[in-house]
């Protein structure tokens, strides 16, 4: 997918973006280090950088970023190359409901997000609201990540390395507001920092065997290994269900209660390799309209 980019100093123009609107990308769910600015553009962290996005008119603009970092970090993470067009012809075919979500959050683009933290950021995740998720996450890193310096007035900081959260005590985890989920937070540090090599070769595994060695970490059970799965392991065919989801999927396709193994299973053979990217036009669609919500 060929893209038309200009390079200034500090600021990288993505001309004529399709599939691709910043509220869309980062409220639908899928991060939390993404905030809206006043102007409505967007200020997030990751890979230790901080950088600015906002579009105008039908250019994405980033601002704080190089051309050298563009190319290495921000085109793969945007998933800039992917041809979102085809994604939503094959997902809509002969699907009246998913045209709808796709036409509502035709913006979205799936962010390829770092595995550590993803891993961390969906055991905070697990039964929780996005704004306590967001802030659990922001008071971890500005107490135990690497200070980047000062962005438009704000101090920002990394995601903290598993050593250093693996190194803290309990009391200290629970008072960034991550509740029950602390201690699954200081085992799981242990794990991966155990194992390191291990963690970073989960990627080359297929998706079943990903999944059986993501529930191997503690506070990792089905719903937040798949939303590993799909946000930082490539595996694009994982369909996260939740209570929230499968209610969304019963109210719209099966208009009864339906077991989460038999909605992923629908899923699978009607999206196939798309099942995530559906499950996040359906979540975006449905939270956003109060659809399925009891």
């Amino acid at each position: 997918m060929r893209l038309d980019i200009v390079y200034k100093n500090k600021e990288v123009i993505i001309k004529d973006v399709k599939d691709f609107e910043p509220q869309h990308v980062f409220e639908c769910g899928q991060c939390f280090r993404w905030t809206r600015e006043e102007d409505g553009s967007y200020t997030g962290v990751a890979f230790k950088q901080v950088i600015n996005v906002k579009k105008v008119d039908n250019d994405l603009i980033i601002l704080n970023t190089t051309k050298e970092d563009f190319i290495d970090i921000w085109m793969d993470y945007f998933d800039l190359t992917t041809d979102y067009g085809a994604i939503k012809e094959r997902l809509t075919h002969g699907d009246h409901i998913m045209k709808r979500a796709v036409a509502f959050g035709n913006g979205i683009r799936i962010l390829q997000q770092e595995p550590w933290e993803t891993l961390i950021s969906f055991i905070i995740s697990s039964n929780n609201n996005i704004p306590r998720i967001k802030g659990a996450i922001e008071l971890l890193c500005q107490r135990y990540g690497e200070y980047l310096g000062e962005f438009w007035g704000e101090k920002r900081y990394s995601f903290p390395e598993p050593q250093v959260l693996a190194a803290l005590r309990l009391e200290e985890i629970t008072a960034c507001g991550t509740g029950y989920r602390a201690p699954y937070i200081q085992h799981t540090s242990c794990q991966v920092i155990k194992a390191l090599d291990e963690f970073m070769s989960l990627k080359k595994l297929d998706l079943q065997e990903c999944q059986k060695k993501l529930m191997n970490y503690q506070g990792v059970g089905p719903k937040v290994a798949h939303c590993i799965l799909f946000f930082s392991m490539g595996k694009m065919e994982a369909f996260p269900v939740d209570v929230w989801v499968k209610r969304i999927m019963e109210h719209l396709y099966f208009n009864k209660e339906t077991p989460a193994g038999v909605i992923q299973e629908f899923a699978r053979e009607r999206y196939g390799e798309y099942a995530g990217y559906g499950q996040q036009y359906l979540f975006y669609y449905a939270r956003e309209l109060g659809i399925g919500k009891k």
